[in-house]
């Protein structure tokens, strides 16, 4: 449990690389990584792995990087969405379980449900399970007006809100995973690019 959230609390932010769909590569990879910080200012540790682009394997890679890290004074777990490598999709209920610690999903822009279950039904057999894990996560709550939303898991809101503010330096993405992003892009395509 979190009662004050300091400058100096220590997260782990979470995002993909770039990947193309390729027809004739069914089960690509794409890199999955995460950046511990403390706050907003000080870089502790990177981990990494590799999930299947629409696979089923972004919430057991997260849970395995985190339990086996070294980085045992984690607080906080943050993401950015609950997508990852297409439609590998987070149960992030599963991650704050397995791990014992709080998870805030971060959003930049709200997310078309009903897109996304559509595109689903139509691209995978294993649709129906794929879109319970979506309509598990809790409702997005708005931090910025039409600019960025938060779920949360293990926390309250006013928390989650206090522990994004914390973590991000500048604009509106925490840093851990701007970072993150900018890691992994590089990874995959060389050169990382702008959040």
């Amino acid at each position: 449990m979190i009662r004050k959230v300091k400058p100096q609390i220590r997260v782990l932010g979470f995002d993909d690389g770039t990947f193309s769909f390729s027809s004739k590569l069914k089960h690509e990879k794409t890199i999955l990584i995460g950046v511990v910080m403390k706050g907003a200012s000080e870089v502790v540790g990177v981990l990494a792995r590799w999930i299947t682009v629409d696979g089923t394997d972004a919430t057991d890679a997260i849970i395995d990087a985190v339990k086996s890290s070294r980085f045992k004074d984690l607080r906080v777990i943050l993401l950015k969405g609950v997508t990852y490598a297409g439609f590998n999709i987070v149960d992030i209920g599963k991650l704050h379980n397995e791990t014992g610690l709080p998870v805030v999903v971060v959003i930049r822009k709200k997310p078309d449900i009903l897109a996304m279950e559509n595109a689903l039904r139509k691209h995978f057999p294993d649709a129906e399970e794929r879109i319970t894990l979506l309509r598990k996560a809790p409702p997005l709550v708005e931090l910025v007006k039409d600019k960025l939303y938060f779920q949360t898991v293990g926390l309250d809101d006013k928390t989650a809100a206090e522990v994004i503010k914390v973590t991000t330096r500048t604009g509106l993405i925490p840093e851990p995973l701007r970072l993150a992003h900018m890691i992994a892009s590089a990874v995959m395509t060389g050169e990382s690019t702008r959040e």
